[in-house]
């Protein structure tokens, strides 16, 4: 579990020097003038504290009306690191500034200190992206960092809140370490705690502290931007970009943060450096409840940006999620990119980027429930196509043996190897590079993209908070439906189609880097195969680690005779309930039908899917809470 841990030797081979605590600051840092005691507190471990997909995600209620719950999970993650590299390791710490971050974000300064930690880097006032985050971590070679958000969630006092731990490499931490931590949350006894110790999230600079029995420990507050922007000068050609935004033929654009972490990101880079209005960036201070808004951007939740975009005033719009890795693409009057066209376009043109002019091209890959459409891009380019289970950390894992460049998830993120996350403001920077050298508009772009690979229609529909019980009968049912032999070679009408069932499974996936197979997705988790067939069996195939479903079998895949794909998950991203995800793929290269609207194209697959599966009739909701 902790071999993913860089050790002070390997940082040392790599240049790194680690920061030496100044013993004079320490008199003005911790004013009183006495050693910061440490303080061990008893406590009870909880069941329920297993990270999901990115973290360990729950109602704000849960960590603020459960005595130590918040403290547990924060020594939990400590104590999953190798005790001989806390003395001398950096940890980042920062958020997407939902409530409860700033209380969170001094309960990390006080157990750290307490454990051993030599060095915090935490943005000013707790802000910090979820990208920036990766690129800090890889940047000083930190061990590690903690990261305060729970995405596209809702925020606020009645919203969710998450912590979130990644590793070395800037990535989200793999099963092997949560895995570890979720045990030791199990058994906790006890945590050590500074709680005198106080941090001023405002100033920039160092803070010192004297901490009984260990060396002296640093905070260091950091600008919340400017590593990122410095990183975002190399990738790009900012001379091009500013030139787009704010040259004698500038486009308009219009860049909603959505009152998340990307706000200050946008306006720093986006208007001051390359020259965009200020008035072209909307939403950008964030806020503890995003507004009263729900930050994830799509079509319904992002349907301000949708109408502003609509009535044809800007050339180009983007919105980004509560912590800056996910992004929505659209073009003049409102045209829509979908996700898995963008990661497309970007891999079609992915030249226009000085990075991988340089890095070369590697491989590209997407998540399976992802439409094909990269698929067809890697073929006609001669490019290696990775299809893995959903989760940033499988990409990381082929980035870091240098077998992948670009990437990207239907649930609007995209990225590529500069980090090891998705990265949102990278995405929209990507497309403006692609306008600027291309000269033509979004939906120009989109349209030759279909005339010459073909287009991928794709829908996803999701059914959020639906009785967890009841969700899970419905996926227990479906699999007994497709797994009976009788079921392959059925076919199916709808309208005026006809598909016939060529294969039905649950994906599996053989990472090329470790040989590791995951058997299915347990909570957005791969199942690996260490775990026993008996566990994997029993019960009607379910494991329940706590309140929340954990199905062992999902990303369930029927896939018909021409290609099309239906596919059923149950997401691990919420934090109530379930969310039931249909996605639907379908590949057309006749030039009559390329630009006919998705819902109407897969109108006859999504009544398929709800006829094999019965989702209606056993969720008892007569329509998806979101389309895509």
């Amino acid at each position: 579990g902790v071999a993913a841990w860089v050790g002070m030797s390997v940082c040392m081979q790599e240049g790194y020097v680690p920061f030496i605590p100044i013993g004079t600051q320490t008199a003005q840092a911790n004013s009183s003038g006495k050693m910061v005691k440490i303080t061990v507190v008893k406590t009870s471990a909880y069941t329920d504290q297993k990270p999901g997909t990115s973290g360990l995600r729950k109602r704000v209620t849960v960590f603020q009306r459960n005595q130590h719950y918040a403290e547990n999970f924060i020594q939990s993650i400590i104590s999953a690191v190798d005790p001989a590299q806390r003395q001398e390791g950096t940890l980042v710490v920062g958020g997407d500034g939902r409530f409860f971050m700033k209380d969170a974000i001094q309960l990390i300064v006080q157990i750290a200190a307490a454990n051993g930690i030599g060095r915090l880097v935490i943005g000013q006032n707790g802000i910090m992206s979820t990208p920036a985050v990766s690129c800090v971590i890889r940047k000083i070679k930190a061990i590690g960092g903690i990261i305060l958000t729970a995405s596209h969630n809702p925020g606020g006092p009645s919203g969710d809140f998450g912590i979130k731990y990644n590793i070395s490499n800037g990535g989200p931490a793999p099963e092997g370490i949560t895995d570890k931590i979720f045990q030791i949350s199990k058994s906790i006894q006890e945590y050590h705690i500074c709680p005198e110790l106080k941090v001023d999230l405002c100033a920039i600079g160092k803070q010192t502290f004297e901490v009984d029995t260990f060396k002296p420990f640093t905070v260091e507050i950091v600008d919340s931007v400017e590593s990122y922007a410095e990183m975002l000068r190399d990738i790009f050609d900012f001379a091009a970009l500013k030139e787009l935004l704010s040259g004698p033929n500038h486009i308009s654009v219009r860049l909603d943060a959505m009152h998340g972490v990307v706000g200050p990101y946008v306006k720093k880079i986006v208007c001051d450096e390359l020259g965009s209005p200020a008035n072209s960036a909307v939403n950008c201070v964030p806020s503890e409840d995003f507004g009263g808004h729900h930050p994830d951007p799509n079509l319904t939740y992002a349907a301000d940006l949708v109408s502003t975009m609509k009535g044809g005033e800007y050339d180009f719009g983007a919105a980004f999620d509560g912590d800056g890795d996910r992004n929505m693409i659209l073009g003049k009057h409102g045209f829509f990119v979908n996700p898995s066209d963008s990661v497309a376009v970007i891999g079609a043109n992915i030249t226009c980027i000085p990075y991988f002019q340089k890095t070369g091209v590697k491989g590209l890959a997407r998540s399976m429930p992802t439409s094909g459409a990269l698929d067809n891009v890697a073929k006609a380019l001669k490019m290696q196509l990775y299809e893995t289970p959903t989760g940033w950390k499988f990409f990381g894992n082929l980035m870091d043996a240098g077998k992948l460049s670009l990437c990207g998830e239907e649930s609007f993120g995209t990225g590529s190897d500069h980090i090891r996350e998705k990265d949102g403001l990278w995405a929209v920077l990507a497309w403006l590079s692609i306008l600027a050298s291309r000269k033509q508009s979004v939906e120009d772009v989109m349209k030759e993209h279909w005339q010459k690979f073909g287009r991928n229609f794709f829908t996803r529909y999701d059914y959020e908070e639906v009785d967890s019980d009841a969700a899970n009968k419905m996926i227990a049912d479906l699999q007994q439906t497709m797994f009976d032999k009788a079921f392959i070679g059925q076919t199916f009408s709808s309208g005026d189609k006809t598909y016939k069932v060529e294969k039905a499974d649950n994906f599996e996936y053989t990472d090329p880097v470790d040989g590791s197979v995951s058997k299915g997705q347990k909570n957005g988790h791969a199942m690996k195969n260490e775990l026993s067939e008996r566990v994997m069996f029993r019960k009607a195939m379910w494991v329940c680690h706590c309140h929340r479903p954990f199905p062992v079998f999902q990303g369930l895949r029927i896939i018909f005779s021409d290609g099309s794909r239906i596919i059923f998950r149950l997401s691990g991203t919420g934090s109530a309930g379930a969310t039931i995800r249909l996605y639907i793929d379908s590949f057309e290269n006749d030039p009559q039908k390329i630009y006919q609207d998705p819902q109407v194209m897969l109108a006859p697959l999504v009544d398929i899917a709800l006829r094999i599966s019965q989702l209606q009739e056993k969720t008892g909701r007569n329509g998806p809470t979101v389309i895509t």
